[in-house]
């Protein structure tokens, strides 16, 4: 299946040098152009990620790979979105929402212990705030395009060894994970880690992150693998061995499981990876699970 004729991968909604309504300042840098979102002096940057083809899931041999994650398969995106490049933070849940839900309290770490209801409500309140601004979360799709950024390995940096169920050295360049997770961890209350198997590095307290602080992928997002699991739009859906466009895994019930992506500060090497798959019941949450917000121009 080639690339529909009528996606133009070159154009990108600044072409016209006219930034949408909403945003606070944009402009174009290495990683490519980007606008900003600014409430209560809290500022969001989000990349803009253009339409194309990539393969979805793991191949065969990959290690860690999860029956789920296959078969890879051909997927066509035929527009184009914007992404935050980081999870949503605390300092902006708290602008928009007044409250703090988090277990590792700083402004500058994401936002977890976020039902994805709860998530739908920020959604809501700062849609409000910025008329036109329209942000919603990534189907599971778009998240693992903007994830790999051009790539085909299980790492958008690479290949991936997993030398034990905690030790990736390949992740501790791009990612919090439970082999590096305690490393630097500066909060009071963290998550015993003493007996963690296999870990990376020893340590004996482990929590989130402040964001942006590992080396981004190819078009400048920060944090796609580990720090939290995102809340994806969608629900889990099973790959065919075909080619896709635009695929979406919309559950018949709101109660149904969405898919969470990324993996997060306390899981093994093996979940954070490009492919890895993971569902919850859209009213969980926990202090490992927070989100990143799309949006695509109309």
């Amino acid at each position: 299946m080639s690339l529909p004729a009528i996606v133009d991968t070159a154009w990108h909604p600044l072409a016209d040098g006219n930034p949408p309504a909403w945003a606070s300042g944009w402009g174009r840098d290495r990683y490519g152009v980007f606008v900003d979102v600014t409430l209560d002096e809290v500022t969001q940057c989000l990349r803009w990620i253009p339409p194309g083809p990539f393969l979805m899931g793991a191949p065969e041999g990959e290690p860690g790979r999860s029956a789920d994650e296959g078969p890879q398969h051909r997927v066509i995106l035929s527009r184009g979105f914007w992404l935050c490049d980081t999870p949503c933070t605390q300092a902006l849940w708290q602008a928009v929402t007044g409250g703090n839900p988090s277990r590792f309290k700083s402004p500058d770490r994401p936002v977890e212990q976020v039902t994805r209801d709860d998530v739908q409500g920020f959604l809501s309140r700062i849609n409000r705030r910025s008329p036109g601004l329209e942000l919603t979360l990534p189907t599971e799709a778009q998240w693992e395009y903007a994830c790999r950024a051009d790539t085909t390995t299980a790492l958008y940096a690479g290949d991936m060894v997993i030398r034990g169920q905690c030790d990736a050295p390949a992740l501790d360049a791009i990612a919090w994970y439970a082999g590096n997770s305690g490393v630097g961890f500066d909060l009071p209350g963290g998550e015993d880690s003493r007996y963690w198997q296999q870990t990376q590095y020893q340590h004996e307290q482990a929590g989130s992150h402040p964001v942006a602080r590992k080396r981004p992928n190819d078009w400048g997002l920060y944090d796609m693998l580990g720090n939290v699991w995102e809340w994806c739009l969608d629900g889990p859906r099973t790959y065919q061995d075909r080619p896709a466009i635009d695929p979406h895994g919309l559950p018949a019930h709101p109660d149904k499981d969405r898919v969470l992506r990324g993996g997060s500060w306390s899981s093994i090497a093996r979940r954070v990876r490009a492919a890895y798959r993971y569902r919850h019941h859209p009213a969980y949450g926990s202090h490992d699970i927070g989100f990143r917000c799309a949006h695509a121009p109309s």
